[in-house]
Formats: C-alpha cells, structure tokens, sequence
C-alpha cells in the first residue's frame, strides 16, 4: 500500500506541475488573445471613425459640387445677361452714332444755310444803304424841281404847267432771317422731342418685359451623375424653396421626381434616387408637385 502511494505522488505532483502548466499557458494565451482583441478592436473603432470621416468628407464634396455648380450656372446666366447688354449697347451706341452723324450733318447743313442768309442779309443791308441814298437823291432832286416849278409858274404868263410825279415805290427789304432761324430751331426741337419719346417707349417696354413672372414649370440644365443631383432653371425669385418636388417628364410622358436641396435667386439643385442616375437628361422638362 505504501509503495502505492509512494508511485501515486510523484505522480499527482506531476499532473499538478502539468496542470499549473497548463493553466498559465492558458493564461498567457487568453490575455495574449484579449490583448490582439483590444488592439484590433481599437483598429476597428479607428476604421469606422475613418469611414465615418470620409463620409462627411464625401457629403462636404457632394454639398460643394452642387454650390459649384450653381453659381457656375449662375456665373453663365450673368454672362449672358451681360453679353445680351452688351448687343444691346452696342446697338443703341450704333443708333446714337448714326443719330449723332446726321445731326452733325443736320448742323452743317444749318451752318451754311446760316451763312447763306447772313449773306444775304449783308447783301440785303447793302441795297438798303444804296436804296437810302438813292432815295435821299430823289427826295432832294424832288424839293429842287418842286422849288423850279414854282418859279416857272410865278414867272409864267398863265401858262399851267402839269405836276411832276415822283415814283415813290422802292424795293423792300427781306426782314425774315429770324423767322427762318426760328422755324429751324422749332423744327430741330420737335425732333429732338420725337427721339426723346422713342427712346422713352423702348425703355418702358424692355421694363414690362423684364417684369413679367416666370411659371413654376422649367427645364434641367446639368445633370450631375457623380452625386446624384440636377440643377434647374427655377430659383427663389420664382417661388421654389427647399423640399418642393418636381416632376420629371420627357416627350410628355413623367420619368421620375427631383426633391429641391438648394436654392438660389435664379436656379436651385435637386437630389434624386440613384436609380434614376442614367434616366434623367439636360432640358427634360419639370413641372412642379401639387404642395
């Protein structure tokens, strides 16, 4: 019995050496693996921060885009709003050009019709000056001969001579040089009048025209298929505001909806499904949903 227990303790001490072995090298390998857990839990937790970063990266861009945009389409319509002012400016400057020219050639022409009547009133003034000493002559010439007639007739044995008849018809000089100049003036006034109210009539009915509102139905002008958005032609002057819905049609028939994300004065962007990526197209036409 004693040799029993004596071969059963080495024994016993063994399987405890063996188990105390097998217990810290368990030990080791479960800290060992909790250590590789929290390590790459931490990874996982620094991934999904990553992910969530880039996310909010990739909406910033998507926002950005969009903004981009729109203000390039805004950046295009005053461009060509420009470019129309422009035309416009350059055709009234035409117009006044040419008005300027014939007035110029208005002016020469009343330059040297002026200079003709100066002309002519000096010539005018000249005659009279000879037609007054002319007359001034025949007046003295006149008192000689009536003075001779009276003594003919005193010194007459009543011999009745016939009285001598002076013409007193002298030619009149031409006093309406003003009046002409008046009548030019009054002629170059109404015309200046006439162009004032052209010009008047233009500029009231480019003002109506400006003034007239814009229906809520437009068209697509981009179509962003990277980040899923479009930018209309309709904008906050027309009474779009975030969160209206339009509908999508082509040839008459409807190809989806666009939800408004972002407006603008005179454009905004609309987000759609991904779905419909491929389906949407440049100047399909929108109409705006019953609110």
């Amino acid at each position: 019995m004693n040799r029993k227990g004596a071969i059963l303790l080495p024994v016993l001490i063994s399987l405890v050496f063996v188990f105390l072995g097998l217990s810290a090298g368990a030990a080791y390998l479960y800290q060992r693996e909790h250590a590789q857990n929290i390590i790459l839990q931490s990874q996982i937790d620094d991934l999904n921060a990553r992910q969530r970063l880039t996310e909010d990266k990739l909406d910033s861009a998507k926002k950005l885009a969009a903004d981009v945009q729109l203000k390039l389409q805004e950046a295009k319509a005053q461009i060509d709003t420009l470019t129309t002012t422009l035309n416009q400016e350059k055709t009234s400057n035409t117009d006044l050009s040419n008005k300027l020219e014939q007035l110029n050639a208005d002016l020469e022409q009343q330059k040297s019709s002026r200079q003709e009547l100066e002309n002519s009133l000096k010539l005018s003034q000249d005659e009279g000056k000879k037609v007054q000493e002319q007359l001034k002559t025949i007046i003295q010439q006149k008192t000689d001969l009536e003075t001779k007639l009276k003594d003919l007739e005193a010194s007459s044995n009543g011999v009745e001579l016939g009285k001598v008849v002076v013409n007193n018809d002298f030619p009149v000089v031409d006093t309406t040089l003003k009046g002409k100049a008046k009548k030019a003036a009054e002629i170059n006034d109404a015309k200046e009048r006439a162009n004032a109210r052209v010009l008047n009539l233009k500029n009231n009915d480019q003002k109506e025209l400006a003034s007239s509102a814009k229906a809520l139905n437009g068209k697509i002008m981009v179509v962003n298929k990277e980040f899923n958005f479009v930018v209309i032609n309709l904008g906050s002057k027309d009474g779009v505001s975030l969160g209206d819905e339009f509908i999508v049609s082509r040839a008459g028939k409807a190809i989806g909806e666009i939800k408004i994300e972002k407006v603008h004065d005179a454009m905004s962007a609309a987000g759609f499904a991904p779905e419909l990526n491929s389906v949407f197209k440049e100047n399909d036409l929108i109409t705006q949903k019953a609110k």
